[in-house]
């Protein structure tokens, strides 16, 4: 009996009826990422990322985190004005409504970008990872630019 299961087992393998173990691709995203960028500035000060995320999905979507090796702590933040003052406050989500657009940009949403982890300068380039609520991780270029 023993012989027949591995005999059968065999015969499937070759067949190739079990699925393939090989490279696992991502299923394509509905999000996009136009005019990424970050802000640096001179020393060891926080610098921001700006950047349009566009769903163009129909399901609603939610960006939830952003990481990248360059950087030891990336949160998302969005800057406020309270009676005058500006404030910045962190966020734990910023919602991305199906078939629209949202900003990332100064006195809005924006990357916080702490404790470079090597130089960065005008001309580079960073690899963020946005992560979301639904949809695939996503490695996104953004291009760094001096302060103006």
């Amino acid at each position: 009996m023993q012989s027949s299961r591995c005999w059968f087992l065999g015969w499937v393998l070759a067949l190739g009826f079990v699925p393939s173990m090989g490279a696992w691709s991502a299923p394509p995203s509905d999000v996009r990422v136009t005019d990424a960028w970050i802000r640096w500035l001179p020393a060891n000060v926080p610098s921001a990322g700006y950047m349009t995320l566009v769903n163009t999905g129909t399901v609603d979507e939610a960006l939830v985190a952003v990481s990248s090796d360059a950087y030891g702590e990336v949160s998302i933040h969005q800057s406020l004005d309270d009676q005058g003052m500006s404030r910045m406050r962190p966020v734990d989500a910023v919602a991305l409504p199906s078939k629209q657009s949202v900003r990332f940009e100064q006195g809005g949403y924006h990357l916080m970008l702490m404790q470079p982890r090597r130089p960065i300068g005008p001309g580079d380039t960073v690899v963020m990872t946005l992560h979301f609520k639904n949809a695939p991780a996503l490695d996104v270029a953004f291009k760094v630019r001096a302060a103006a």
